[in-house]
């Protein structure tokens, strides 16, 4: 059986090496296994010399796949790309900076054995702080009741595919990707152990507190139209508070006479609605904008370099 193990790489040229020699020396404890190992390496546009070292790991391991992107666009891309050019009958999904630990792969493939499509690493929160953990917590749990898959908390991008979900995962094509949930949607039956997540073995991770909030919000919106169905229900529940207001301000009227009209009641309910507006106008921008990228059809990346064959993605 061959085995491609797909790394994205954004900026690793100090660790690339090192989890070059960890991914192979799990290729060699494989080998008397019956498992042959290809390496899929994706440089999403690094700015330092990560594809320099790319070429020199496929120079020196002719398993060494490369392909490096024209400029960043982004980790869904660069996962996208990986499983493009993997050819393996199951691929292994994992970083490229040492947080993923390589010797799991072996129990994924021993897993994989006992007929599991997806064989998927969770990782504990183990070290992580109470604030990082709780937001983490409450996110999913939100999120599930919302969304129409169900996403597991420290369950990311680590984990051996079978052919026939890498497959089904590429045959979906939408531009705005959120591979987490299409993991989770195609389904088939699977697997989950769990692992203590490593320190990065050189650097910082390149995710920001912003890059996090819209990863989380692509996450909300890819799978469900939920909140644009909150938005109708929230307008309905509002026109009927209005209707009980406007009762109440006529049988006070009828009762008691006009009285003095209440201006920071006008104020208070006239801002809380614009406010209330602005947020459903914001809902409906975010679904319609991602209508926006997918009628353009641009293609998820483009490279400029790659040891593979060329595919419809790549520059003339």
């Amino acid at each position: 059986m061959l085995i491609s193990i797909v790394a994205p790489c954004y900026n690793e040229e100090d660790v690339l090496g090192r989890f070059h020699e960890a991914v192979q020396k799990v290729a060699e404890e494989l080998l008397p296994l019956g498992h042959d190992v290809q390496f899929v390496y994706v440089d999403d546009g690094s700015r330092d010399r990560t594809l320099v070292v790319l070429k020199e790991l496929a120079d020196l391991d002719a398993r060494v796949r490369y392909v490096s992107f024209s400029r960043n666009f982004g980790k869904e891309a660069a996962l996208l790309a990986g499983l493009r050019h993997a050819t393996g009958d199951c691929v292994v999904v994992m970083d490229a900076d040492l947080q993923h630990p390589p010797e799991l792969i072996k129990r994924m493939v021993e897993l994989r054995g006992q007929g599991y499509d997806q064989v998927i690493a969770k990782r504990t929160r183990t070290g992580e702080g109470i604030a990082r953990t709780l937001t983490a917590r409450l996110y999913y749990r939100t999120v599930n009741r919302l969304v129409d898959v169900e996403l597991v908390d420290g369950v990311g991008d680590f984990r051996l595919l079978s052919r026939r979900v890498v497959d089904a995962v590429l045959d979906l094509t939408e531009y705005n990707r959120f591979s987490k949930g299409l993991f989770a949607w195609v389904g088939f039956p699977s697997t989950t152990f769990a692992y203590t997540n490593a320190v990065r073995a050189h650097g910082r991770s390149s995710w920001t507190l912003r890059g996090l909030l819209n990863y989380g919000l692509d996450g909300l919106l890819s799978f469900n139209n939920r909140p644009l169905r909150a938005a109708l229900y929230l307008g309905m529940g509002l026109l009927l508070c209005a209707g009980v207001y406007t009762a109440w301000i006529v049988g006070a009227a009828l009762v008691n006479g006009v009285d003095t009209p209440g201006y920071v009641t006008i104020i208070t309910v006239v801002t809380a609605l614009a406010g209330v507006q602005m947020i459903m106008l914001g809902v409906i921008g975010e679904y319609t904008g991602r209508i926006y990228y997918e009628v353009k059809g641009r293609p998820h990346f483009l490279v400029k370099a790659t040891n593979v064959e060329r595919t419809k993605d790549l520059i003339p």
